[in-house]
């Protein structure tokens, strides 16, 4: 059977990289006594994967991942089974199984959700409220965001604005645009000072990284992009019910994207 499991993902644990994130839960799966699958052959290993880990650094509410089990218990045993050997840095928030023609939740991932803060003593223009909020408006306003995107192979100038959903400086008002709500935050909010939400493509076809996003808002209003001064924190992860494989619906599409949290996506109907 399938499984997806939501976990956070905070303090100094966001400094692990995705292997080791990989290699710890499998030995926290063998520790609690989960039953997971294993492929076959000369050198088996456990059925799992995970959807658009995190970069080095940056923390999260909404981290996804797929595994395969012989068996399971019920969701809330399933749960603190796995919490109960895990470090307090990551916690597995839901555990939901799913369809058993479920497909991966990277092959669906379609828009990711971000918090971007302050971290503390940076002197950063974003702290002043008004500065925030005039420099969200002419995000908004722009009719094109053109902005030098990096890659491993190459490097270009793109138009990233089709691909920013929502953006807000307000967290009720961005709440009013996703239809979510985040609940409680594992992210010390008193510490690193939220200053924008935005919405984003994300996936294997368009992925806009909210580093992006923050350096347009810097470049429209006359300083330099530091990222040191920022903690990005992702909020939560959607696959698009009206894609395929392969495909990217934007808001504005003729078929516009009808964005579903991973953790609902693909979830077995209870009998």
């Amino acid at each position: 059977m399938k499984a997806r499991l939501k976990f956070s993902k905070v303090g100094s644990m966001r400094f692990i990289g995705h292997l080791d994130v990989m290699r710890y839960f499998q030995k926290a799966f063998r520790r609690a006594e989960i039953e997971v699958s294993y492929s076959k052959g000369f050198s088996p290993h456990q059925l799992m994967s995970f959807a658009s880990p995190l970069g080095i650094g940056l923390s999260s509410d909404a981290e996804y991942l797929d595994v395969t089990l012989e068996k399971s218990d019920s969701h809330e045993k399933m749960t603190e089974r796995i919490n109960a050997v895990m470090n307090d840095e990551i916690t597995v928030k839901d555990f939901t199984i799913l369809d058993d023609d479920a497909k991966p939740s990277m092959a669906m991932l379609s828009a990711c959700d971000y918090m971007i803060c302050i971290k503390p003593d940076k002197d950063n223009p974003l702290t002043d409220d008004a500065f925030a909020e005039e420099a969200v408006r002419k995000i908004k306003e722009a009719e094109k965001i053109e902005i030098l995107k990096k890659t491993k192979r190459s490097e270009k100038i793109v138009d990233i604005k089709p691909n920013i959903y929502h953006i807000e400086t307000d967290i009720a008002a961005f709440c009013d645009d996703t239809k979510n709500e985040y609940g409680r935050l594992e992210i010390d909010t008193s510490f690193y000072k939220p200053v924008i939400y935005c919405q984003l493509t994300a996936g294997s076809v368009v992925n806009i990284k909210p580093e992006l996003v923050l350096e347009a808002v810097m470049q429209m209003n006359g300083f330099e992009y530091n990222p040191l001064d920022y903690q990005i924190h992702r909020l939560e992860m959607y696959a698009d019910e009206t894609a395929k494989k392969g495909e990217v619906h934007l808001l504005g599409s003729e078929i516009p994207c009808k964005l579903v949290p991973l953790s609902e996506f693909g979830k077995q109907e209870m009998a």
